[in-house]
């Protein structure tokens, strides 16, 4: 591509035509501004030279940006793991609508004789996928809305902050672990359902990624506070367990995430997603024995 000069000698960035600059690319020799020189071993490249690895001794991923979890930022939406989750929520409280059933098979329970079909069911009898389906299922419109609108207003930050993958994992690993303190706590004929569980874990989040950026921590302690305040008013009918089990999983995830040495960044991460994990089934292999 010809490149344009200016009378007194100096061409315009190929990237952004009238910016007179009398730097070239050291890998291209095509003429940047200040805005597009990368800093090389020697003298400046173009970002596309930088993107493609060319000539700089590093890998084409070395040079994009990152996120405080050391992760790739990803392009287009910002917000689409948060979507999706809203979207399969509202989804399952719909099919459980019109449905007949299906809150009956996918509700968190531990152990109970069900006489329409004539069976034991619950997750002490085998059925472990309760633990994390009943994390997406309500029955009342102002249940799913509550949490649907925690979600949104948490989650969308925190998944900009984390990236799509690990923030996927914070959510389901809260979920999982709310549901297993239920389990281990509440009598194992109680049903329990809902996303409060990993909604408080995206609170417990909040909390841990405000302290590392060293924002403000009122704002999100004055959070937390009202909703503790809310499950000890409504404890007779807010699974207070799933709330503390999630709160305490996002919190220990979170820290992984983005505490710590860089250099151990990654061993942190699989480290703490692995503890709660690893606490979850624990948890819940202990009450089976218990009531099997």
């Amino acid at each position: 591509m010809e490149q344009s000069q200016a009378p007194n000698g100096l061409s315009s960035c190929y990237r952004h035509p009238g910016v007179e600059t009398g730097v070239r690319c050291t890998r291209c020799e095509r003429p940047i501004c200040p805005d597009c020189m990368v800093a090389a071993s020697v003298g400046f490249q173009c970002p596309e030279c930088v993107r493609g690895g060319s000539g700089t001794g590093h890998a084409p991923g070395v040079a994009r940006p990152r996120n405080i979890a050391g992760g790739a930022i990803a392009s287009g939406d910002q917000q689409l793991v948060t979507k999706i989750l809203i979207g399969i929520n509202v989804l399952v409280f719909l099919a459980g609508l019109f449905s007949v059933g299906l809150v009956d098979e996918l509700v968190l329970i531990g152990l109970a004789f069900d006489p329409e079909l004539f069976r034991v069911v619950g997750v002490a009898d085998g059925e472990w996928y309760r633990l994390l389906t009943a994390a997406f299922l309500h029955q009342e419109v102002w249940h799913i809305a509550f949490n649907m609108f925690g979600l949104w207003m948490l989650g969308g930050p925190l998944e900009a902050a984390l990236g799509r993958l690990r923030y996927l994992a914070l959510y389901l690993l809260s979920g999982l672990a709310g549901s297993a303190l239920t389990y281990v706590i509440v009598a194992p004929n109680q049903p329990s359902l809902g996303a409060s569980g990993a909604v408080f874990g995206l609170m417990g989040a909040t909390f841990v990624l405000y302290r590392r950026l060293r924002y403000d921590l009122r704002p999100v302690l004055g959070l937390i506070a009202l909703n503790v305040l809310i499950t000890v008013v409504f404890r007779e009918t807010i699974a207070w367990q799933a709330h503390l089990g999630g709160l305490v999983a996002g919190a220990i995830v979170a820290y992984g995430m983005v505490g710590g040495p860089r250099a151990m960044r990654p061993l942190l991460q699989w480290g703490s997603c692995a503890l709660v994990l690893g606490a979850t089934v624990a948890m819940t292999v202990l009450r089976t024995a218990a009531l099997t």
